[in-house]
């Protein structure tokens, strides 16, 4: 063989264009409700030279342009959480199966490293499933400091109450009606309804707690975040778990972005 004839042949701009193109349209179909910066940090990630502005013009001349959801108010969080483990937040999400029967989840998130601690289906879930889940996560996480809430029946019920009194961790309920007041939970449900609960049909509620465990997974190991300094939430808290820093001290967020990613999109 004439060696001539084996040389390497680089890849054109076009071949380029074209593979990073069918790269964007496959996570895009992959991951329908991602946005423009979410796939631009997923390119990145896997090492691929995705310029903003690049995959900009590529995702909107393919006609993948995401619809937005409206905001609700926002205002000043109490009791922000300053390091992991400070503050959780816990709230239900309803749905239902195939043949109409109602499922509930359980959503348990860290505010401060985002991680989705757990998600827990039932038919029916009242103070002592609640309590069953808690203790579990106190068990192998170790207990937050606080504990955020809405007013439900569930949240506030004695049991609930004297439980975490005696584990020592501080409830903050928000005012009735106001959602707002508790933002980390309430934009985790909503992207776990848009992204995993309209996505699926679920027969039964151990189906639906396989799905959810499955978006959860990938949500905590996979899905960067741009408040994250586009870390995954698992990423992060391994970062803090390693720091020798007081917990009071927050991560240094610009070095972990210089570091892992040179294009970080603004916003969470």
């Amino acid at each position: 063989m004439v060696r001539s004839s084996c040389r390497y042949r680089a890849k054109t701009r076009g071949e380029d264009e074209q593979s990073l193109r069918d790269r964007i349209k496959e996570l895009a179909h992959r991951h329908k409700r991602f946005g423009c910066p979410r796939i631009t940090a997923l390119l990145n990630r896997e090492g691929l030279k995705a310029n903003k502005k690049r995959v900009h013009r590529i995702w909107k001349g393919e006609g993948l342009q995401v619809k937005r959801k409206r905001r609700g108010p926002s205002g000043e969080v109490v009791n922000k959480a300053e390091y992991m483990n400070h503050v959780w937040s816990y709230d239900f999400v309803e749905d239902r199966t195939e043949s109409g029967s109602k499922i509930r989840f359980l959503n348990i998130v860290d505010e401060f490293t985002r991680e989705c601690l757990g998600i827990e289906a039932g038919k029916s879930m009242g103070a002592k499933e609640v309590i069953e889940c808690l203790e579990w996560l106190f068990l192998t996480r170790g207990a937050p400091e606080h504990i955020r809430s809405d007013n439900g029946p569930e949240f506030v019920a004695r049991a609930v109450r004297e439980w975490l009194k005696k584990e020592n961790c501080k409830t903050l309920y928000i005012e009735p009606g106001s959602p707002w007041e508790n933002p980390y939970i309430e934009s985790f449900n909503g992207k776990f309804r848009d992204e995993c609960l309209n996505m699926e049909l679920f027969r039964n509620v151990p189906e639906a707690q396989d799905i959810a465990d499955a978006w959860r997974e990938e949500y905590n190991e996979y899905r960067p975040h741009s408040s994250l300094g586009n870390l995954t939430p698992k990423e992060f808290a391994e970062i803090l778990s390693a720091d020798t820093a007081p917990p009071s001290a927050s991560p240094n967020l610009q070095k972990v972005e210089e570091k892992n990613n040179p294009l970080i999109p603004s916003g969470t």
